[in-house]
């Protein structure tokens, strides 16, 4: 079995695999987890078995690297309150007006991204892996490790979830990016 060289992959894939990190990470940590399945792939490159289907392979690769990246956020040391005005020695205080990279990343479409990111794990890699990457169910299956009917229902459940979560929201009007109602067979 002959890979093309690992350039060639990158070439043809890199658009895919950025799209998927910061789809499934956030637009802070969305660069990191692509350069970290980047990595991966590369490192893992030599060993693989076969070339059909890379594009899958590189895909799951990003999405285990976003669930990490989602497991180290909960392990950062979460601010708490005010520390008594104490500031670390040659440390500016902080300026709270200067907001957080997240407030300076918000979009219009902030509303539907928040809700994306308060979906489960699973349900929100399943909607990412379906139509950011727009991958199959059969795809999606694959690289959650489940079967293409539980990628249905992850999918199906998730955007029920997310049109209900919208739709208490009276400031916003109907999202016109959350796909129709899926099947489930």
């Amino acid at each position: 079995m002959s890979l093309p060289p690992f350039q060639r992959l990158v070439d043809a894939h890199w658009r895919d695999v950025a799209r998927l990190a910061h789809a499934l990470a956030g637009p802070v940590d969305g660069d990191d987890v692509a350069q970290q399945a980047w990595t991966q792939a590369l490192a893992a490159y030599p060993r693989l078995r076969s070339s059909a289907n890379l594009r899958g392979w590189l895909l799951t690769i990003t999405a285990r690297c976003a669930t990490d990246a989602h497991r180290g956020r909960a392990r950062r040391p979460a601010p708490v309150g005010d520390a008594g005005g104490v500031v670390a020695a040659g440390h500016d205080p902080p300026n709270p007006a200067a907001g957080t990279a997240l407030d300076a990343a918000a979009s219009p479409d902030d509303p539907l991204w928040a809700a994306v990111r308060a979906l489960p794990e699973r349900q929100r890699t399943a909607v990412a892996l379906r139509y950011v990457a727009d991958l199959d169910h059969a795809h999606v299956a694959r690289a959650l490790g489940t079967t293409p009917a539980a990628s249905r229902r992850l999918v199906s459940d998730a955007l029920a979830t997310l049109r209900t979560s919208l739709a208490d929201r009276p400031d916003l009007p109907d999202h016109p990016d959350l796909p129709e109602k899926e099947t489930v067979s």
